[in-house]
């Protein structure tokens, strides 16, 4: 049993050899340094693959089945899980229940520390309560240093409830154990400044999380060849955004691109399937539906069945 009390074991608290002179060194070197130690991130990532790829997989069999995803953590890990929930309903408009961020202290820790509140594994545990969390769901826990009682709390909950545990920690299996359905290490050894986890551990934090919720969506059919066509218009850089993937993808002149977008009440999935196949926007959304979203599925599958296909 790992004693959470003593910490400076961990990968994530140890002395970065490399920074011992950090208060001598000129703003060159400063950024120098931090460019050559962020390498490691991506290394991180790269040795992680198998299991991001498995927590990608697995998280969008539970979605297709009406799953949520939720992200829970304290402090740094949970701004990122935050950040990278809200940022799905203007990505790939999904509802803002489709994917949720829980931090340690609620929105107020958002703006201002509360990582006393980390220690409290209770109310890890009721916030898997309050959200009433089934064996349909899927709850990653994100800890750098990887001993926060308030994940290990929200992960033991969630696991008893039957959903899907993943654990994402930057420290080893051997430093930190942990019985989840999926074990993420993130391995970025010593920061720069030491115990710092906000530095390499929270940018392949912030990588890991990326790829997870796009990979995601890729899956539950929120892409088109790599075009974001579930976007939400609702500001002028999205709309234009829309518009321009209308063009590239049909051919269709700006005006005929906004025509159709409008016909289709703001829907680029929509309005590329209602020119693919010539439906309105009413038959284009009951074959859409039939697919589960999935628009090549749909457009492939409407072809299919036309007279001499």
């Amino acid at each position: 049993m790992t004693n959470l009390q003593e910490r400076g074991h961990l990968l994530t608290e140890q002395v970065n050899p490399n920074s011992l002179n950090l208060d001598q060194l000129s703003s060159l070197e400063l950024v120098e340094l931090f460019n050559n130690e962020d390498q490691k991130a991506i290394a991180a990532i790269a040795a992680a693959k198998i299991q991001l790829a498995a927590a990608i997989q697995c998280t969008a069999d539970r979605l297709h089945e009406g799953g949520r995803l939720f992200y829970i953590g304290a402090g740094t890990s949970g701004r990122l899980g935050v950040l990278d929930a809200a940022e799905c309903p203007p990505t790939f408009c999904t509802p803002p229940e489709l994917v949720q961020g829980i931090i340690a202290g609620g929105a107020g820790a958002l703006l201002r520390s509360s990582e006393d509140l980390e220690d409290r594994a209770e109310d890890g545990e009721s916030a898997i309560a309050q959200r009433q969390i089934t064996q349909l769901d899927v709850v990653v826990g994100i800890t750098a240093g990887g001993t926060t009682p308030y994940v290990h709390g929200a992960l033991n909950a969630a696991r008893q409830r039957g959903a899907l545990t993943i654990f994402m920690a930057c420290v080893p299996a051997e430093q930190v154990d942990f019985d989840a359905d999926i074990d993420i290490r993130l391995l970025t050894g010593p920061e720069i400044l030491a115990g710092s986890t906000r530095l390499k551990a929270g940018t392949v934090t912030k990588l890991a999380l990326n790829i997870l919720s796009t990979g995601v969506m890729v899956k539950l059919g929120k892409v088109y060849g790599n075009r974001m066509v579930d976007v939400a218009v609702t500001n002028q850089k999205l709309r234009d955004r829309a518009l321009r993937i209308l063009q590239d993808l049909t051919g269709l002149s700006r005006e005929a691109a906004g025509f159709l977008l409008e016909r289709s009440g703001k829907s680029v999935k929509l309005a590329l399937l209602m020119h693919w196949t010539d439906l309105e926007k009413e038959a284009g959304e009951q074959l859409l539906a039939a697919h589960q979203g999935n628009l090549r599925v749909a457009v492939d599958s409407y072809k299919q069945h036309q007279p001499g296909a």
